[in-house]
């Protein structure tokens, strides 16, 4: 059977990475290490493995990390005084929230909360409007680890039509805006699909590339896409299984049906995850190196 070639965001993040070493090598020789705070509210198990593994990276390249632990019934008041602290401490060059938050905690409220100049993940108002007139301060990490891949692998966007399914703030939204910038790399025509559009199929098997944001496992499938289509999966779904971890993780396009239809496709894992921990890497250097 006939392989599908492979967006290996393990690949690329290692790129990333040996790109940035000579940049954190001479902030160091001035006496800086690019600092990041991560704060991490209540026990979810996702957010936990994920806190981890950026944690493991930030702490192999030498960068200073920290991740602050609160319990989930903690005030809204309480982490916005706690960000106002982080904010003011100049040991952090960048400031995380993870999300989900508590459903008793606006989210909005704390993301605008966070000094947009180390606002790494990119969520800000002030850092959404940059990227929507085409000037961006700090990209999210997922949507800037996909147009990454697509620089890595010689993949042009320009005349292409683009596909997103979902339309959320932290990818479906910022990644339709890259991939219509007039910037070099880019420049496509993009169409967003979501939930409430009709007909999904329609749109899909006239796109170039597709990327598919939406939650929900192994939704695209190869009927779903005309051949040699280029196809990045955001998704990471964890599906019950009779494996001994009694789950697997799967994305939001069917491998089976798509691996050997596209011409390029991304795994799950080994995609799209890995790439944004490197963005979030990057862009954290990129703001110490604003700072300074």
């Amino acid at each position: 059977m006939i392989q599908s070639s492979i967006l290996s965001g393990k690949e690329v993040s290692e790129s990333v990475y040996s790109s940035l070493r000579s940049r954190i090598i001479s902030l160091s020789n001035c006496g800086i290490t690019p600092g990041l705070a991560v704060v991490l509210v209540g026990n979810n198990p996702a957010s936990q493995v994920y806190v981890k593994s950026k944690t493991r990276t930030f702490e192999k390249l030498n960068l200073y990390t920290k991740t602050i632990k609160l319990e989930s019934e903690v005030s809204e008041k309480k982490l916005l005084e706690l960000i106002c602290e982080i904010n003011d401490d100049e040991k952090f060059h960048g400031i995380l929230v993870q999300l989900p938050l508590p459903n008793h905690i606006n989210a909005d409220k704390v993301i605008n909360a966070i000094n947009p100049k180390k606002d790494v993940d990119g969520f800000h108002p002030e850092n959404a409007g940059l990227l929507t007139i085409g000037s961006p301060r700090f990209i999210p990490c997922t949507p800037k680890g996909i147009m990454r891949m697509f620089q890595h692998y010689n993949i042009k966007l320009n005349k292409k039509h683009i596909v997103v399914i979902g339309r959320s703030n932290i990818v479906g939204r910022p990644i339709s805006i890259l991939t219509s910038l007039k910037f070099d790399g880019s420049n496509g025509t993009t169409t967003i699909c979501h939930s409430g559009t009709s007909d999904i199929q329609s749109y899909t098997l006239n796109a170039d590339v597709i990327i598919a944001a939406l939650g929900i496992p192994k939704f695209l499938k190869g009927n779903m896409i005309k051949k040699n289509a280029i196809v990045v999966d955001v998704g990471i779904n964890r599906v019950d299984d009779n494996s001994k971890k009694g789950y697997s993780l799967v994305g939001d396009i069917d491998w089976d049906e798509i691996n050997g239809k596209a011409s390029f496709v991304s795994p799950v894992p080994g995609g799209v995850g890995p790439m944004t921990i490197a963005m979030l890497v990057e862009n954290t250097v990129e703001a110490c190196e604003q700072a300074k």
